[in-house]
């Protein structure tokens, strides 16, 4: 959600380029790469630089990735038929203790208990209370090490191959 424009009704594109008088490549470049959170903002697609920023279009950048969030969610829970765990992740998911809590405390109506003590601090660990419906992870992404393995696997089934 960085600079790409998520979920739009196709219509749009079609009333902004009359609007603006655009061609498709024109519009297909910003709705890659100046919407989602740098459009709504209009400062950046980072949200460390919209974290603590208090102008209107920088918290409306993260009241709408925040519902976005937890409409996912919801709708994997739903589609799933329920969950035991929620793992947040990457940068915002590691990093970001208030949308954490935010996304915590749009699930407390299932039932999760959030431990807001434990969701202060970074690192691999659990941020919602013993009881707690859907338990919520931190866990850190490791890419680097995510690459190794794939590479080791594509290697092992290369090696296989050639062997037959």
């Amino acid at each position: 959600m960085g600079t790409r424009s998520g979920d739009i009704d196709p219509s749009l594109l079609q009333h902004l380029m009359h609007k603006t008088g655009m061609s498709i490549d024109e519009m297909i470049n910003v709705l890659n790469k100046k919407s989602g959170l740098l459009g709504i903002s209009g400062i950046s697609s980072d949200m460390r630089d919209l974290k603590y920023n208090k102008a209107p279009r920088a918290v409306l950048a993260r009241q709408i990735f925040l519902n976005r969030i937890v409409r996912y969610i919801g709708s994997f829970i739903a589609e799933m038929g329920g969950t035991d765990v929620i793992v947040l992740t990457a940068g915002v998911g590691e990093a970001d203790v208030g949308m954490r809590k935010a996304i915590m405390d749009a699930f407390k109506f299932m039932g999760v208990v959030p431990d807001y003590e434990a969701n202060e601090h970074n690192g691999q660990h659990a941020i919602t209370k013993p009881g707690s419906t859907i338990k919520f992870l931190v866990v850190p992404t490791n890419e680097e090490l995510m690459i190794a393995r794939e590479v080791v696997r594509l290697t092992k089934c290369s090696t296989l191959a050639n062997k037959n």
